[in-house]
């Protein structure tokens, strides 16, 4: 049975270091919620034998496997964004792979060139609208910045990750003078200060508190199917996903994904992991049980997943994103979108 753990950082550096993980165990450090890993984890040492160990941190995970140095147990990296990514690659703290299986199992736009990370799942970046409050039809990305909304959205931190990506996407779009235009404009409409998580913004909108959110498409699934907190069902009940677009008819998505730590101590078997992590088995675990969408060519998403609607994704490179990512969060801070409306 795979081991999750989430002890303090310093505890597990000491027992990874001291050889409390054999040589049959790839130890993973990762940005991902165990809660969501943990179901392929499990099929993965189910079908090899090999164990993981699961370091969770919420921030500065580079720095450590970089102050660890070339004594580092890391094995394998798991993240949430692709500028976590192509962070994890530009602090140096990954190492090439040119894996057969992995090139065959994943699609070139969704693999670092260079062969340090791998997207394993998409998740689109969508609106949670009012099922009694908000109109069926269309709404753009661009509309969350039109007046009509004032005082009806409600979002997380526009530092984290997510925004920050769907931010560095409408950079890619519109440049970044328009895009600070509308960053005003869904500051102007928003209902509160941007607090909580993605699941939040569904409560909230359940509460009346606000009509519109803004959120990743896997939350809702992860809601709608909630028996440990049946009140998130009722959350997911009050909202309908919109899938909203840029001006060519994508809807911004972004990956999970996993990269080779440097110094890897187990690396023959942390490339098995991410051999696995690529295979039609995982993705179908990812897709049924996690409710993301595959990155494997062909393989459809989960009845719940397709409940939402059709997911068309936007073309704009993913590296191209991850390019913006600086522009956008001094953008935010820029136009205080943190501060709340009343700012």
């Amino acid at each position: 049975m795979t081991s999750i753990l989430r002890p303090t950082i310093a505890a597990l550096a000491i027992a990874l270091v001291s050889g409390a993980a054999s040589a049959q165990t790839v130890n993973i450090y990762s940005y991902r919620q165990p809660d969501l890993i943990k179901p392929v984890l499990d099929a993965f040492t189910a079908e090899t034998g090999i164990k993981t160990e699961v370091l969770f941190l919420d921030k500065g995970l580079e720095e450590r496997i970089a102050a660890e140095g070339a004594n580092s147990p890391a094995d394998v990296i798991l993240t949430v964004d692709i500028a976590r990514l192509t962070k994890a690659k530009d602090a140096g703290v990954t190492q090439a792979l040119d894996d057969a299986t992995v090139n065959a199992n994943i699609p070139a736009e969704y693999r670092d060139p260079q062969g340090h990370w791998f997207g394993l799942t998409k998740r689109g970046r969508v609106i949670y609208a009012s099922k009694e409050r908000v109109a069926e039809g269309p709404i753009s990305y661009a509309d969350l910045a039109d007046p009509k909304y004032k005082g009806k959205i409600c979002m997380r931190s526009g530092q984290h990750d997510y925004n920050l990506a769907l931010i560095s996407a409408a950079i890619g779009h519109w440049g970044e003078a328009k895009t600070e235009e509308w960053l005003k404009g869904v500051k102007a409409n928003l209902a509160r200060k941007p607090d909580g998580g993605d699941r939040d913004q569904a409560k909230a909108i359940a509460a009346g508190e606000c009509d519109i959110g803004i959120g990743n498409t896997y939350y809702v699934g992860l809601m709608m199917t909630n028996d440990k907190d049946p009140e998130q069902k009722e959350w997911a009940n009050a909202i309908r996903v919109v899938f909203p677009t840029f001006e060519n008819g994508g809807t911004h998505v972004n990956v999970s994904g996993a990269a080779l730590a440097k110094n890897a101590p187990h690396r023959d078997d942390a490339v098995k992991l991410i051999e696995f992590l690529s295979s039609h088995k995982a993705q179908q675990i990812y897709a049924e049980q996690v409710f993301e969408y595959p990155v494997e060519p062909g393989l459809a998403p989960s009845e719940v997943v397709k409940s939402f609607g059709e997911l068309k994704s936007d073309t704009l490179p993913l590296a191209d994103i991850a390019k913006n990512r600086k522009a956008a969060s001094e953008m935010v801070d820029r136009v205080g979108l943190d501060d709340g409306p009343a700012s």
